[in-house]
């Protein structure tokens, strides 16, 4: 973004100019794909926050927001432009805006140059002024707009105005249900112009602040101001040293609060803090739930790479599917920018002796190698210095093997040099701190017993892993007519069916190999498809045609046979010969794949050296990266766990999705992470939890892309399989108080969208890390009340590992016959940071969950029991110690009523005054009529043990620790068994207070 510095200063008389005349409106010309374009008025909305266009049929959808834009670039620069005719349009009247997560494209051609440099330089001021913003007036300015778009959008008939009936309308997709009355009554309140019976904006604005008063944040406010309305300066300092945990809390700071989020100037003179100014803080950054100090840098930076782990991207250049889609350089850009430092360069020969790059044996796009190179070059340290891998996977032939190197060298410059890089005295590798600036090139290195003078030489091509598997490529030939707009039509329906039914599956559910029968499904419909048709032509003339391998295979299953990882024995022929002569076991007892490699190109290899498995020697050397693909990976996890972390203490390992997923899915990446794997690649242009796993990961430590490992990763070793892995060590325990929730929307596939009944929400919380802490808990169902519920419990989780752990929290919507994703926001746990905070959902502009965090550290030996109720239930329905080290660990863990933070002799939790007056005052939503919605059966697996009867998707048993008012029945809870095995415990407890509170049944 630093192209974009020069608009921040440009003079206000031009500001002015270029934004009234976007907001005007421009005729432009719209082009599309296999289109000649179309013609549309293009405008930016009153609030300079959207860009419109109209006639559309997408309505409201026609728009893109000013946040989303990537960048925006002169002349005839895309894909699109490039696909029409030389001279046929004026490049100075071409210009296009990259937006979303795909960087998709809008290229728009306007009538005179003048017009276009219009509103490129208005988009970039823009943009200026969005990427200088801080935190908190991002917040504020994010707030603002979603309370003048929903009016908006609540003004039916565009007059301005809003009527008793677009209020009532409005409600109802606020998720709202109050009482007729009770709308009417604060309605005339804020009604207080001449034109009685409509609200203007600003009376609009009133009338929302009246609706959106906290009864929590009032009753917290009074417990700390002595039962006034306001907090002075001292009251607010005792509140954040108290509650929040603050040091260090002085005068100024107080009074710094009080002038950035009072909206009273008459308490702002008086230097205290009403209710709108205590809820703005609140809702502010300052309150987040991530701790502010982990947006810098904080860990140590100067240790061996291995030590870290590291943002790694898989086929970076591709914008969706593995067949299909296309391959932009815009994307090396996108994740560089989000904090990646390890990018995928797929390298094959191209026409003009010009190596290109794509995903090899399939129909996706191909891009210049050199455009790649310069893109990475131009982005790599914008966000930050710590140094970059480029993970070449080279399929080139020496000539273009050359012109690599050439391109490398000539566009990376000094950032190549290594040279002066310190290493200290021992064989190690060097450190982020002592690379920062650098360029790794990740590839093959010509083996030592060649000589310097050797121009070339032989290589493995063992670990080219990332290219397609053998059974799922496309090979070039001719064919009776066949064209390739034939073969790509077929493919493509058969990958929209696929995402169709991704769409209807659980939004969690994590892993998915229905790519498997879509192959299958393809090949064969395809052959019949061409049978039927073999005399197909397109546009009169044959083209080249693409089939399928006619062996698809099956999906290699997992045996008893001992890993492959480190060697290949007779014992792989042998199973081969028996018939399983697709998948893995082919790959790795057929003869050995190699490559020639030019000298040029391994010169540029100094600390990544790619390697195969089976190349491995031990002579203490450092530099190597061992990729696997994620079903080899589980393999070494599953049965070699210990002597996998020890390697990764001073090598490098590389773990991608496998060939299977054609369709862009990512794999769990918390098994290898526990293992020690630095650089676990992930499809990042494929949205999901997975992805939501990894930001979260990295988002700490200033989203450099690295992350310190737990000092006992890097040095000695332990069983992440094992029910207390470290012994000696402390453990966290969380006390998770879910409070309240606001503004949480219908759920974004809701059948009926807006139109839809008030949802029903509950919140439901994860733990993610080492097997033995992975489990989940959930609140009671709130009925008709997604704007502002109250669920006001408690939930306590034990944590042996806290370093690598991530606290997962989900909003869902009960529904008789499952439930709906509304939203999640995932945190590492060591950017918890304590006392009342909100947790803002991801993606979601006002929607939040009001929470209270204890954290507490546990000394002592204790019994698994008291850790981990759960322990002694999986032996009484025979869980064996096998079964439990096989990885699917996630026990129940601790009670959350009776567990170790009230019954633990240990610690008891003093509750602060505010905890009590919330626990005694707040009321808890009645319970309300059973409603029955439409929606989709959710799919959920049944496993094949009994023992698992409550284990979840993830491999994680869940904790069924509570009675829910109304438990959403997709929940996989076997209630008769659960019911059989209650333990014998009173049926209440008393808590610090001396109130009864259920102890719930396991």
């Amino acid at each position: 973004m630093a192209d974009l510095e020069v608009y921040k200063n440009l003079s206000p008389e031009k500001v002015e100019r270029c934004m009234s005349v976007m907001q005007s409106g421009t005729q432009m010309i719209k082009l599309k794909r296999g289109t000649k374009g179309l013609v549309r008025l293009f405008y930016l909305d009153e609030h300079r926050t959207r860009l419109r266009w109209r006639p559309s049929r997408k309505s409201e959808k026609a728009k893109i927001l000013i946040d989303s834009i990537y960048k925006v670039t002169e002349g005839r620069q895309s894909e699109i432009f490039h696909r029409q005719a030389e001279g046929h349009f004026d490049p100075s009247c071409c210009f296009t805006i990259y937006h979303g997560n795909h960087m998709e494209s809008l290229d728009l051609i306007t009538s005179n140059p003048e017009e276009a440099r219009t509103w490129i330089t208005g988009l970039k001021y823009l943009m200026a002024g969005i990427s200088d913003e801080d935190s908190l007036a991002k917040r504020q300015r994010t707030h603002d707009q979603w309370v003048k778009q929903t009016f908006e959008e609540a003004d039916k008939n565009g007059d301005g105005l809003l009527n008793i009936e677009e209020i009532h309308q409005l409600m109802h997709k606020l998720n709202v249900n109050l009482p007729r009355r009770k709308v009417r009554q604060m309605f005339q309140e804020a009604d207080t112009d001449e034109n009685q019976g409509t609200l203007t904006f600003e009376e609009f604005c009133v009338f929302y602040k009246m609706m959106s008063l906290r009864r929590d944040l009032y009753l917290l406010l009074l417990s700390y101001s002595d039962k006034k309305d306001h907090l002075t300066v001292e009251e607010l300092a005792q509140f954040l040293k108290v509650e929040q945990k603050m040091n260090n809390v002085t005068t100024d700071y107080c009074l710094d609060i009080i002038r950035k989020f009072e909206v009273s100037e008459e308490n702002k003179t008086k230097n205290v803090l009403g209710i709108e100014g205590f809820t703005s803080f609140m809702r502010s950054p300052a309150c987040d739930i991530f701790n502010p100090l982990h947006h810098e840098v904080y860990q140590d930076m100067d240790q061996p790479l291995c030590n870290y782990y590291i943002a790694s991207s898989h086929n970076t250049y591709l914008t969706g599917d593995q067949l299909l889609s296309q391959s932009k350089v815009d994307m090396y850009a996108r994740v560089l920018q989000e904090g990646c430092r390890c990018v995928e360069v797929d390298c094959w020969d191209g026409p003009d002796g010009e190596p290109v790059v794509h995903h090899g044996y399939t129909l996706t796009s191909k891009i210049l190698f050199r455009d790649v190179v310069e893109t990475i070059n131009r982005h790599a340290f914008v966000k930050n210095e710590f140094p970059v891998i480029l993970s070449i996977e080279n399929h080139c032939s020496v000539q273009q093997q050359r012109k690599i190197a050439q391109y490398l060298k000539g566009i990376f410059g000094d950032k190549l040099d290594l040279s002066s890089v310190d290493t200290g005295e021992t064989k190690q590798l060097p450190s982020p701190q002592s690379l920062k600036g650098k360029i790794l090139v990740k590839g093959k290195k010509l083996p030592y017993h060649l000589g310097d003078d050797a121009e070339e030489g032989e290589v493995s091509d063992e670990d080219s892993a990332d290219e397609i598997e053998d059974e799922c490529k496309f090979k070039l030939h001719y064919n009776n007519g066949t064209t390739e707009h034939q073969v790509e039509s077929f493919i493509r329906k058969k990958l929209e069916s696929l995402l169709k039914e991704s769409q209807i599956r659980d939004k969690e559910d994590p892993d998915s190999f229905t790519v498997r029968a879509l192959l299958k499904a393809t090949h064969e419909g395809l052959n019949a498809h061409l049978k039927q048709h073999p005399d197909v032509k397109e546009n009169g003339k044959k083209s080249h045609g693409r089939s399928l391998m006619t062996n698809f295979g099956k999906h290699k299953k997992t045996t008893k046979s001992r890993s492959k990882s480190y060697s290949t024995d007779d014992e792989e022929d042998t199973q081969q010969n028996s018939g399983k002569e697709t998948g893995q076991l082919y790959r790795l007892g057929r003869r050995r794949k190699t490559m020639k490699l030019c000298r040029e190109l391994s010169d540029l290899v100094v600390y990544t050296n790619s390697v195969a498995a089976q190349d491995i020697v031990d002579d203490g050397t450092t530099g190597n990266v061992l990729s696997f693909s994620e079903t080899r990976a589980h393999q070494v996890v599953q049965q070699k766990s210990e002597q996998f972390m020890i390697y990764n203490q001073k090598q490098l390992t590389r773990i991608y999705p496998s060939a299977y997923r054609i369709d862009s899915s990512n794999f769990n990446p918390l098994p290898y992470w526990n293992a020690g794997c630095q650089l676990v690649a992930l499809n990042y242009q494929s949205e999901g939890r997975m992805m939501q796993l990894n930001r979260a990961k990295f988002k700490t430590n200033g989203n450099c892309g690295y992350v310190l490992k737990p000092q006992q990763m890097c040095k000695g070793t332990f069983n992440p399989f094992s029910g207390d892995p470290l012994p000696a060590n402390p453990k966290k325990q969380l006390i998770l108080k879910v409070i309240s929730g606001q503004q949480l929307p219908k759920p974004p596939d809701s059948m009926f969208g807006d139109r839809g009944e008030i949802i029903d929400p509950f919140v439901e919380v994860e733990i993610i890390g080492l097997p033995v802490d992975c489990c989940k808990d959930q609140t009671r169902v709130v009925d008709d009340n997604g704007f502002n519920p109250v669920w006001e419990e408690t939930l306590t989780f034990t944590v042996h590992m806290p370093e690598i752990a991530l606290v997962r929290f989900l909003v869902w919507d009960h529904d008789p016959i499952g439930r709906d994703f509304v939203g999640q926001r995932t945190v590492t746990f060591s950017s918890l940071v304590p006392g009342y905070r909100h947790v803002y959902l991801e993606g979601l502009t006002e929607a939040s969950i009001f929470v209270h965090i204890t954290i507490n550290e546990i000394y002592g030996k204790w019994s698994p029991l008291i850790l981990n109720p759960s322990y002694t239930i999986l032996h009484f329905l025979g869980a064996t110690k096998n079964r439990q080290l096989q990885g699917l660990k996630g026990l129940f863990n601790k009670n959350p009523r009776h567990g170790s933070s009230e019954n633990n002799s240990h610690y008891v939790r003093k509750r602060s005054i505010g905890d009590r007056i919330l626990r005694r005052t707040a009321s808890a939503p009645a319970k309300g009529r059973k409603k029955s919605k439409m929606g989709f059966q959710e799919m959920v697996e049944i496993k094949d043990s009994v023992s698992e009867a409550a284990r979840d998707q993830d491999g994680v048993l869940r904790r069924t620790t509570r009675s829910l008012q109304e438990r959403p029945v997709s929940m996989p809870v076997d209630k008769s068994l659960l019911g059989a095995l209650s333990l014998p415990v009173s049926e209440t407890a008393k808590d610090t207070d001396g109130k009864e509170s259920s102890l719930v049944q396991i």
